[in-house]
């Protein structure tokens, strides 16, 4: 290829050819030959993006305001930030969201966009390093090992509070199918058994609380993470950063993400401790469970529509089968309960990288990193579907409803306090005995076997 088209960088292992229209340099280079895992780049969660610019411009303003930056240098550094932050250069974070080295190469793909992007604002010519640097001066007074961790946390606390509102639309939803069902009797289960009569509101409601419940658990999993270990440079000691540096960052950062973020107390057990990673995941996975487990019901509620349940009826959204005419299949919960089998998985691989971890730092944080950031993408998503494409739509089937409470044996537990346990139970067995004698008998006519 033409040398018009290339740039020449080099970093310790040698010098390589970088295309001239990339704004990222030699290291991210190397990740993306080393990397080839996924085919996903670490782009596809702008969240984790913007909050890497938010690090970097709340380190240049210290560095700055401890003199250890110019303001030329500082001003560029801050303006390539923003524009990042406004969804620019997005695609030039191409490192693949599973590599090697603890969060290396996502952070050198940071330094080097916005290292050439600063250049630019400078007047000068992207690679031209000895102007503007992406380790010496966008990256001063830092280290992977405190700045992806950092990073991460806050684009956690943006995506934790889009599936906040999202599980609260949902919740919604629900609410306002348990107003609409609210005088709607029906026979409770136990055991996928009759039990007692109740509502139908009643059920919808239950669906409604459990979100709202875990609305709350995933606030106090977002407050665990607004810890962070900025400061710590490479293990914790604060190594190659001013002792004024890690109060000042936090400050600068918490202005910029507006997020109450506060500097640990023990820097070198933050760099390595993965805990809130894993609590926060536990938490995910409760949503997923007990979503999935509403899933469970609507379809199982919805069954039929004649050979089934059939006390609801979900909205049809598209056709169920390439050969039944006129079956429709509850396509929405089921693709919720898929999303839930994934977030279990992913809490599992969160757990195991976690305790992977060794001595002062864990190396596995692009795995806990991605693991989540799914769960969050795709709850997310999940929800807002599952409450605009399905619960909005639910009706009941009423005479359905009706008939299976009259004909159902377990209004007779209504009877214990008057006549006894004992003698409730002659009445329902008797009850049940008449129900089970056939009316009509209906012989299946025999199907005829193939000719041999």
């Amino acid at each position: 290829m033409s040398d018009v088209l290339r740039r020449s960088e080099h970093d310790l292992l040698g010098e390589r050819q970088v295309p001239a229209s990339a704004y990222y340099g030699v290291h991210t280079l190397r990740a993306i030959e080393n990397f080839s895992i996924t085919g996903t780049p670490v782009s596809i969660y702008p969240e984790l993006i913007n909050a890497l610019a938010c690090v970097k411009q709340a380190a240049a303003l210290t560095n700055n305001g401890l003199g250890l930056l110019d303001r030329e240098k500082t001003e560029a550094i801050v303006r390539a930030c923003e524009e990042i932050r406004a969804g620019k250069l997005h695609d030039q974070f191409v490192v693949d969201v599973i590599q090697g080295g603890a969060g290396t190469s996502t952070n050198m793909n940071a330094n080097e966009v916005i290292a050439n992007r600063g250049l630019e604002l400078l007047g000068r010519r992207r690679g031209e390093y000895q102007y503007l640097h992406p380790n010496e001066h966008v990256n001063m007074s830092q280290s992977t090992n405190d700045v992806y961790p950092t990073a991460v946390k806050v684009a956690l606390h943006f995506a934790i509070s889009r599936l906040v509102d999202a599980m609260s639309e949902l919740r919604r939803a629900f609410e306002a199918k348990a107003l609409e069902f609210a005088e709607i009797l029906k026979m409770g289960r136990t055991q996928l058994q009759d039990a007692v009569p109740m509502t139908l509101g009643q059920e919808f409601s239950t669906y409604a609380v459990m979100l709202g419940e875990d609305e709350e658990r995933l606030k106090e999993a977002s407050a665990l993470i607004q810890e962070i270990n900025l400061g710590a440079t490479a293990i914790g000691t604060g190594i190659n950063a001013h002792p004024d540096y890690a109060a000042a960052v936090c400050r600068h950062l918490a202005n910029i993400t507006g997020i109450p973020l506060v500097t640990a107390i023990n820097l070198v057990e933050a760099t390595q401790d993965a805990g809130a990673f894993v609590q926060l995941s536990g938490v995910l996975k409760r949503v997923a469970v007990k979503l999935s487990k509403t899933c469970n019901d609507l379809r199982l509620l919805s069954s039929g529509p004649r050979a089934g349940l059939g006390e609801i009826n979900l909205p049809p959204v598209q056709a169920g089968s390439s050969i039944m005419p006129g079956k429709v299949n509850p396509v929405i919960p089921e693709v919720m309960n898929q999303i839930a089998f994934e977030v279990i998985g992913n809490d599992i691989t969160v757990s195991f990288a976690a305790e992977a971890g060794q001595l002062q730092l864990n190396a596995f944080e692009p795995i806990i990193t991605h693991s989540l950031f799914k769960s969050l993408k795709h709850l997310h998503a999940g929800c807002l579907t599952l409450a605009k494409r399905c619960v909005a739509g639910i009706t009941a089937n009423r005479e359905q409803l009706q008939r299976s409470v009259e004909r159902s044996i377990g209004i007779v537990t209504a009877l214990n306090p008057y006549i006894g346990y004992a003698n409730a139970t002659v009445v329902a067995q008797e009850a049940l005995d008449n129900i089970l004698q056939p009316e009509i008998l209906i012989k299946p006519r025999p199907i005829p076997l193939a000719r041999e």
